[in-house]
């Protein structure tokens, strides 16, 4: 089998190291090429000390730098807007890209500049870019030169609401509330004094209100796909643990008891997204370094209004299904390869 040189750009942080050790792994991506900000010039194993030989010895070049002809692949996971930069270089070079920062994920410069407070660098590439949610834009990832990662939070949000909202089974004038909870990796690996160990371990807080930024993506592709304007309260809180994302979905709609069976009838044949028999719930430990997104759906009947209520809790591994398991799905599927390839189906246990 043909060899695909891969380059990874922003190899140093934590999404960074997880495409590394996916990559490493995988039958027909290499890692020719690692480009890093601040620790450009070192060695990878003084950076990333669980590495080991043959990648431990390469040496990081700078983010910028620029990319050998051979290089087909690039995986850019750099901070917004210099990530724009990166992808617009590597796309005028012929390489295939697929982007983990949130620099693609919206289809409206106005929309990013909103959510992040910044003009967008190259708005121009915005047409081009698809949508990485694989289980629902498999054919045009195929197809596609730019791939924009999803953020984790939209990932375990958005596939268990897509399929309710396109049978019609959400009341239209509710707001859908989310209460979500995230292990300290989902902050990144830049230093911040809330995520010291003295002040994350034994705390639980909310952070991002009043409006998240990932809120603005949430309901574009909750309409972009699933067919509704969608108003959405979401709530994160991080919690003291490495890795791992629970979403819970408080949801007003018409035969919440058919929800389970709608939602294991569309997934049945994804192989990353596992719907849960009835009174079963997923856990982040059910997740961990899987590339699943397991779903439990628990209806709790009428309200004092009549209106029937369910509740929807969704598990991801952030580091995973959240960011590079999901890169490395959507490379998979942009190169015509099995969509599972090197990804692993089953959460580290214990």
């Amino acid at each position: 089998m043909t060899m695909i040189n891969t380059a990874i750009l922003g190899a140093t942080g934590y999404t960074g190291a997880e495409l590394i050790r996916l990559l490493d792994q995988h039958p027909v991506f290499h890692i020719a090429h690692l480009g890093a900000h601040s620790q450009a010039g070192r060695l990878l194993h003084e950076v990333l000390p669980g590495i080991n030989d043959p990648l431990a010895s390469m040496r990081l070049q700078a983010a910028d730098a620029p990319l050998a002809d051979d290089i087909q692949l690039v995986f850019t996971a750099l901070p917004h807007t210099a990530a724009a930069t990166a992808v617009a270089a590597a796309l005028a070079a012929g390489k295939k890209v697929i982007d983990l920062s949130a620099d693609f994920r919206h289809q409206s410069a106005d929309t990013y500049a909103t959510a992040y407070g910044v003009t967008h660098p190259h708005p121009q590439l915005l047409p081009q870019a698809v949508y990485g949610l694989c289980e629902w834009h498999h054919q045009a990832i195929a197809h596609s030169n730019l791939v924009a990662n999803p953020g984790c939070y939209p990932t375990s949000v958005l596939l268990p609401l897509i399929p309710l909202l396109q049978a019609g089974l959400l009341d239209s004038e509710q707001t859908v509330i989310v209460d979500a909870k995230s292990g300290t990796s989902g902050a990144g690996r830049s230093a911040k004094t809330e995520l010291l160990y003295c002040e994350a371990n034994e705390s639980i807080r909310a952070y991002g209100l009043p409006r998240h930024r990932h809120v603005w993506e949430m309901e574009e592709w909750a309409q972009g796909i699933g067919g509704q304007t969608t108003h959405i309260r979401f709530v994160p809180h991080i919690l003291p643990m490495s890795r791992g994302m629970l979403s819970t979905l408080h949801l007003n709609g018409q035969r919440t008891h058919e929800w389970l069976d709608l939602l294991t009838q569309r997934y049945a044949s994804s192989p990353f997204v596992r719907v849960l028999p009835t009174g079963q719930l997923p856990s982040t430990k059910g997740v961990q370094g899987s590339n699943r997104c397991d779903i439990g759906v628990a209806c709790l009947g009428r309200n004092h209004r009549g209106e029937e209520e369910a509740v929807i809790v969704s598990c991801i591994d952030n580091l995973m299904k959240g960011a590079s398991g999901q890169a490395v799905q959507n490379a998979n599927i942009m190169f015509g390869l099995e969509e599972t390839l090197a990804l692993p189906l089953h959460a580290q246990w214990p």
